[in-house]
């Protein structure tokens, strides 16, 4: 699926239009196991391994997806290309991340979808590069579209909570295996 047309699915010959992607109860379970390298440990134990693996692997882009990795990886100095953000932490609100990002974008995702425009927006973030998305809603689920929107070669990294943060390396075979998930979800008109 293009990240440019996110909203415009091919099923066979059929082009049709969908406003969102939703999550089943068969996928919700299975998400919760990582979508990468689970690094396990303290906050700074995590850092070091993330800011390690940039320094080695220096991937083309880095992007990191939920408050806490993206608050934690800041106050250690470690950049981003782009953050996404929803200002929750564990369904309370979030401490304020102090950003320096250029582009500052906005979306709504409500909890379990995966919202057009939230995918337009990503996509838009990735684009310009230096950019911090605010989600109205929900920003788990963005994670998929993450990956499926920077190049191969890219490191994506979210939070795992209670255990640490998860390290995804970008490459074709892990964008199909994306692929597979959001072609099983549900979609609404």
């Amino acid at each position: 699926m293009p990240c440019a047309s996110a909203n415009v699915l091919q099923s066979s010959s059929k082009l049709f239009y969908v406003s969102r992607l939703i999550l089943t109860e068969a996928q919700r379970e299975s998400l919760k196991r990582p979508l990468g390298e689970l690094v396990t440990g303290t906050p700074n134990e995590c850092n070091d391994a993330l800011r390690n693996t940039i320094a080695i692997e220096k991937p083309k882009l880095v992007v990191l997806v939920g408050d806490t990795v993206s608050r934690e990886s800041v106050q250690s100095g470690i950049r981003a290309d782009v953050m996404i953000i929803d200002n929750k932490e564990k369904r309370r609100e979030a401490a304020q991340l102090e950003h320096t990002e250029r582009h500052v974008l906005r979306a709504a995702n409500p909890a379990g979808t995966i919202d057009t425009e939230a995918w337009r927006v990503v996509d838009e973030a990735v684009r310009k590069g230096n950019s911090l998305v605010i989600v109205d809603g929900e920003e788990d689920l963005l994670t998929l579209v993450t990956i499926l929107a920077v190049p191969s070669g890219s490191l994506v990294a979210y939070g795992q909570p209670g255990e640490g943060i998860v390290l995804v390396r970008v490459t074709q075979a892990k964008k199909l295996e994306i692929q597979r998930i959001l072609d099983e979800m549900e979609r609404k008109a």
